[in-house]
């Protein structure tokens, strides 16, 4: 089994700094619109850094490989099931869909896919192939379906309105997060050679998303349902839009963050598995990767993106937390019954 000291060194550090972004919201010391603050400063400056630098420095070469079909296969299908749950069993919009499906499919690839990898895989070649598919592919789905889905995109039962294709047209100009990951693909695939200073200074701003993302989600803890709830009904979506008022703003309650969680921790990394073994016949050291990246938790991008949007962060929030104590299970799990020593 994969040593278990190994993997808790891998999680601890998202542990430590969500408990103290909620430290920090009960003493009260950054005021109490710390969260929307720190929430927009990585949804609008250093996740766009971050994104800018990695997609710049990368080979469209690195999509060339069945493991990483294999991966988005099962992203695709797991994300979609979320969608759909959401839509069909609790009622959500298209916006609060599309949070599910993030929560359900999105992994946490980045701060805890590397080290996890370099743990149990031995390296984290496949890792950054995936965190390029999600930032590249994934991201953009989701940010489109939140987009149309809020108020400002389309009407409260999620439909179309008149400005709504000029809207669709417009986001890529209007989304940091996507404006950084197409200016990124624009000078991978001329090659162009940026100054060291911009690439040092985007590395280094882009570097702060992590952490200041889960404190951010710390802050959220402390909030409360009611918070969470308030901000569904109709605020903090961008360029000044409202939030998507066709939920109630009601916040997600046990049964929905309990499915989320079962799709990212049970059902993603089964149908990986599936897909890479009997369907596509990986290699074992492929289907290994691919299963154990599958099975990572729910990035907490999901919850920055609720926020930013106006929409009920209890889901994505509670589905990070849940989903992040359950993986540690399902990757050992994982490395147990796949790893070379079986």
């Amino acid at each position: 089994m994969a040593d278990m000291h190994a993997l808790l060194s891998a999680f601890a550090p998202i542990w430590l700094l969500t408990a103290a972004g909620y430290a920090v919201a009960r003493s009260g010391l950054l005021g109490v619109h710390a969260e929307e603050v720190l929430g927009r400063f990585v949804f609008h400056v250093a996740m766009p850094a971050a994104l800018f630098g990695m997609v710049s420095g990368s080979r469209p070469a690195d999509f060339a490989h069945l493991s990483l079909v294999a991966f988005a296969t099962a992203t695709a299908l797991v994300s979609a099931a979320g969608y759909a749950v959401a839509r069909r069993f609790f009622g959500r919009g298209r916006a609060g869909a599309a949070v599910s499906g993030m929560a359900s499919g999105y992994v946490n690839s980045a701060n805890l896919g590397i080290p996890v990898a370099v743990r149990v895989l031995g390296d984290a070649s496949f890792v950054a192939q995936v965190i390029l598919f999600q930032v590249l592919l994934v991201s953009p789905v989701i940010l489109t379906l939140l987009d149309s889905g809020t108020r400002a995109g389309g009407g409260p039962d999620g439909r179309r309105t008149g400005g709504g294709l000029r809207r669709m047209l417009t986001m890529p100009v209007r989304n940091p997060v996507i404006m950084a990951s197409l200016l990124g693909v624009a000078v991978s695939a001329t090659g162009l050679r940026l100054p060291d200073a911009l690439t040092r200074s985007c590395d280094l701003l882009g570097a702060a998303a992590v952490p200041t993302a889960l404190i951010a989600l710390g802050l959220s803890l402390h909030g409360g349902p009611a918070g969470d709830a308030g901000r569904a009904a109709g605020d903090g979506s961008p360029a000044g839009g409202t939030g998507r008022a066709g939920d109630g703003g009601r916040g997600a309650g046990p049964a929905e963050v309990g499915a989320s969680v079962a799709l990212k921790t049970l059902a993603q990394p089964l149908t990986a598995f599936l897909v890479a073994g009997p369907l596509l016949g990986l290699p074992d050291h492929q289907v290994l990767a691919v299963v154990v990246c599958s099975a990572l938790p729910t990035a907490q991008n999901a919850f920055i993106y609720a926020r930013e949007y106006g929409q009920d962060t209890t889901l994505a929030r509670n589905a990070v937390v849940a989903s992040t104590v359950v993986s540690m299970f399902t990757l050992s799990f994982a490395a147990w019954a796949l790893g070379p020593g079986r």
